[in-house]
């Protein structure tokens, strides 16, 4: 039987890394096009990688040739004009492109869950979001148009021991060892889902080269909820502190930091439930296996492990600071 061929654009991210591991084992042929920068993070084994920048197109023509590939999957794809490269690049050379969205793109807030893959696009308070919504329209477009062989996947909150989950990132787990209190949106008791790349690529692999899965568009999630008290919880048990929590209502905060505008009022304010039927009956072996308390573990001994990446965000204590002494704490 003839290996699946299949090119990656991007292949040192997050979710990328792991899918790229996850084919290989599965016996794909895989091409990671990149521009050969250095990541904290390594191609797979076996993996064909050849140099060139997607964003300029001559590089990618000329690092791809006339090569053609059973499955094409962008994951560095963010606006309109990347995607309108991508169609123009691969039309008429491959039978699968997977464009990387996000679950953000959907209702924000959500009108009512669980979150299903035909649940309304719209994100007022994200341009990223707002942008994945105008890579999409554009992909359907050219899938019902011109047949442009377009699958869409919608990660949700996907991370690896590299990412911290929290608003302040490596600045709540300094202050959780230095024994003080972390900020909380809302009252902490929102639901949330948090995907181990690991998991989010035993289902992802499963729908490439699917032809049931072009034209159409799938979620990928873990199936654990978890409020945002239990999150932040399970990284002070990581490492090995009871996290003292703040909560401070999400208008507050990026009232305070409008930089966080996005991320919380845009995503991480609203419940939020996944409903993975769909992918599953495509990939019915899939199953999350790895619960946030594991993965906490894995980031903690990651960051102890590399203490060049324990960055403190000095404006961010200072503003947490102001926000926990206004919350009379």
């Amino acid at each position: 039987m003839t290996s699946l061929k299949v090119l990656f654009i991007g292949g040192t991210g997050i979710i990328s890394s792991a899918c790229g591991a996850r084919a290989v084992e599965s016996g794909v042929d895989l091409t990671i096009l990149n521009r050969g920068s250095t990541s904290i993070r390594s191609v797979p084994e076996g993996a064909e990688v050849i140099q060139g920048d997607i964003r300029d197109p001559e590089s990618a023509r000329a690092a791809l040739g006339d090569r053609e590939f059973d499955v094409v999957v962008d994951f560095v794809a963010f606006t309109p004009d990347h995607v309108r490269t991508d169609v123009e690049l691969f039309t008429g050379r491959t039978g699968q492109y997977v464009f990387i969205s996000s679950a953000s793109a959907y209702q924000t807030p959500p009108a009512r869950l669980p979150i299903v893959e035909s649940t309304p696009l719209r994100n007022p308070h994200w341009e990223y979001s707002r942008n994945k919504i105008a890579c999409e329209n554009l992909l359907v477009e050219a899938y019902r148009d011109n047949g442009f062989p377009a699958t869409i996947v919608r990660p949700s909150h996907t991370y690896d021991r590299t990412a911290i989950p929290l608003t302040g990132n490596w600045t709540d787990l300094d202050r959780m060892r230095r024994g003080l209190p972390v900020v909380v949106h809302g009252d902490g008791t929102s639901l949330w889902a948090l995907t181990h790349h690991v998991d989010f690529a035993k289902a992802f692999v499963g729908l490439l080269g699917q032809p049931a899965a072009v034209g159409d568009s799938f979620h990928i999630t873990s199936d654990e909820s978890l409020t945002w008290n239990q999150i932040y919880t399970a990284m002070g048990t990581a490492l090995g502190v009871e996290a003292n929590l703040v909560h401070v209502a999400s208008d507050t905060i990026v009232a305070a930091e409008p930089s966080l505008e996005g991320a919380l009022l845009g995503d991480k304010a609203h419940s939020v439930i996944f409903d993975n039927s769909k992918v599953k009956a495509l990939v019915p072996d899939y199953v999350a296996t790895i619960p946030f308390s594991a993965g906490a573990r894995e980031i903690v001994e990651w960051y102890d492990a590399h203490p060049e990446r324990r960055q403190v965000d000095d404006d961010l204590n200072a503003t947490f600071d102001k926000l926990i002494a206004a919350a009379g704490q």
